[in-house]
């Protein structure tokens, strides 16, 4: 998958470029990330997000893959979401508060004292990616939901599919597991998969797929 900030339509990145990324990349998507809060902290951040709906709404329809809606770790509401999907996304990716904060990182990158000063502030902004889920599967909308941002282990992972998300991601776990040797990642993903096995064993749940029900939220949650 393609990645662009979606700010970059407004700084002449339009249609036609995205098209040959696509292209010369040979990619099956393209994800927009949605990221105003690190923009804003970001030393010479681009911070013209003005006019953007219709330029997603022609990406959508001129792009020949799905154009994928991301945040950075401050989540999507579902007035946002609607907004997304009237535009044309194909799915969202919540990327909720709770994992890594681009506000802190760009912060930390920060060349001047205002910029550091506003990554401390805003370094736990944004909302729970369990309540992005939520609002958003209030709307009348069967979107694929990507929950994203706080998930550590599979049980996590179960919680958000349960909540309503399609998939669940996850980066620290394996960027920390892969740092330590390949053998760490590997004991990773089978720790991962038996979490799952686990909850749908103690929930009689057929199915990964299956836990996304309301039916199950209360035995997983609580």
């Amino acid at each position: 998958m393609a990645n662009l900030g979606a700010v970059q339509l407004n700084y002449g990145c339009g249609a036609d470029e995205c098209l040959r990324l696509v292209e010369n990349l040979e990619a099956n998507a393209l994800i927009l990330h949605i990221n105003p809060l690190q923009e804003c902290v970001q030393s010479h951040g681009d911070r013209n997000f003005r006019g953007l709906f219709p330029k997603i709404a022609e990406l959508c329809q001129r792009l020949p893959v799905p154009v994928i809606a991301k945040e950075v770790g401050n989540g999507i509401s579902g007035k946002m979401a609607l907004r997304l999907i009237e535009a044309g996304v194909a799915a969202i990716d919540v990327a909720g508060a709770g994992g890594t904060s681009w506000a802190k990182v760009e912060g930390e990158r920060a060349t001047d004292a205002q910029q550091r000063r506003l990554g401390q502030t805003f370094a736990e902004w944004g909302l729970s990616t369990a309540d992005c889920i939520q609002d958003i599967r209030t709307l009348d909308t069967k979107v694929p939901l990507i929950a994203s941002g706080g998930l550590r282990t599979g049980l996590d992972a179960a919680k958000a599919i349960a909540l309503g998300a399609d998939l669940a991601g996850m980066a620290y776990p394996f960027l920390k597991a892969a740092h330590e040797s390949e053998e760490d990642l590997y004991e990773l993903v089978e720790i991962l998969l038996a979490e799952l096995k686990t909850v749908l064993l103690c929930t009689g749940t057929a199915s990964v797929a299956d836990l996304n029900h309301s039916q199950f939220v209360n035995a997983i949650f609580y």
